[in-house]
């Protein structure tokens, strides 16, 4: 099969041909239709985050089902032809987080384009399908769909779950890129008030036809994580009730933090790696406003039913999240582009 590839960090991103993966017995093959491209292949391309080399990126995918496990019973229903998308976390299937619905904190867990080779090629290994497989709805194509498994569902499980929003809420979403855009739809979805906030004009204007309400443009420099919190309070009469960084940075953190009302919360889905990773806190804050901190990592595919639905019931439309596709060969120029402040969501279509 066709498939794109790097074999050393930050080098080449070339469309090679390589064995098509085996099916595991407990999983499936899918044909990718189409793969979302994220900031996080970039990273793991550039190195930041370490994956085994050669790697195949890719884990944000949709498609149809082309071989079926020798392992999965019959009753469960998964057939050649099925759509099908699945979750970036892969969980194991047998561990008790993933018995409870838990995958994305299975400690067994795969991911496409980090621990196996991803869905850049023109099939991608999904195993243990009865935790992992997900069937689209009909209605939904393939395009729209490759923007689910990563920041769509991330957002929705950070900002519906974890962050526990509310109707009339106050959302504030720190970065206006995939992750944050779709924070923003499915905010509105729930009813909430959305502030957005980031460094790039334009990417403000794409978060307010998503539906927020204001949006800030983040104030640079070491007093800007108090600059923005005073902007958010001004502008929610007090502060958001619930906050969300979604690019993964110190500054975006630290604001975040600052910008919440007493007994807000603050959900942490952006990836903050490097030296970034011991972010300092506001704990002071956090202590004498009795704040919430709470990390978010992606969904797993038991949440997806409800998600679908508010997609339904919202009329939230995936498409409009998407900036455009492109082919497999452009993949590897598309990556390299996630090294700015790209916004929306790239899919590539083998």
């Amino acid at each position: 099969m066709r498939a794109l590839r790097y074999t050393s960090y930050g080098g080449p991103v070339r469309v090679v041909d390589v064995p098509s993966p085996s099916c595991p017995r407990d999983g499936v093959l899918v044909r990718v239709g189409a793969t979302g491209v994220c900031r996080s292949d970039w990273h793991a391309w550039q190195g930041h985050d370490p994956v085994p080399l050669p790697m195949v990126p890719g884990h944000e995918l949709a498609g149809v089902v082309a071989e079926v496990g020798p392992d999965v019973p019959s009753a469960a229903g998964w057939a050649v032809g099925d759509r099908v998308t699945a979750p970036f976390v892969m969980g194991c299937g047998r561990c008790a987080d993933c018995r409870a619905g838990a995958a994305q904190v299975c400690a067994d867990q795969q991911q496409p384009g980090f621990t196996y080779d991803g869905s850049f090629a023109e099939v991608v290994a999904v195993p243990a399908v009865a935790t992992n497989l997900v069937r689209l709805p009909d209605d939904l194509d393939v395009v729209a769909a490759a923007a689910l498994g990563g920041r769509f569902a991330t957002a929705h499980r950070a900002v519906a779950a974890r962050g526990g929003l509310g109707a009339g809420e106050w959302l504030l979403v720190v970065g206006c890129g995939g992750l944050g855009l779709s924070a923003v739809a499915v905010g509105r979805a729930l009813g909430a008030r959305v502030v957005a906030a980031d460094v790039v004009p334009a990417a403000l204007e794409e978060a307010r036809a998503a539906g927020a309400e204001a949006v800030l443009e983040v104030p640079t420099g070491s007093d800007g994580p108090e600059r923005l919190a005073r902007a958010v309070r001004d502008v929610t009469d007090g502060g958001a009730h619930v906050a969300l960084d979604a690019v993964g940075s110190p500054a975006a953190l630290a604001g975040g933090g600052l910008s919440l009302r007493r007994r807000g919360r603050h959900v942490q889905a952006g990836l903050l790696l490097g030296d970034a990773a011991r972010s300092a806190v506001p704990m002071d804050r956090v202590v004498a406003w009795e704040l919430d901190l709470l990390g978010s990592h992606g969904m797993a595919a038991a949440d997806y039913p409800p998600m679908l639905d508010l997609v339904a019931r919202a009329g939230i439309d995936l498409g409009s999240l998407v900036a455009g596709t492109a082919p497999l060969e452009a993949g590897g120029e598309v990556l390299a582009s996630l090294g700015g402040a790209g916004r929306g969501v790239t899919v590539l279509v083998p």
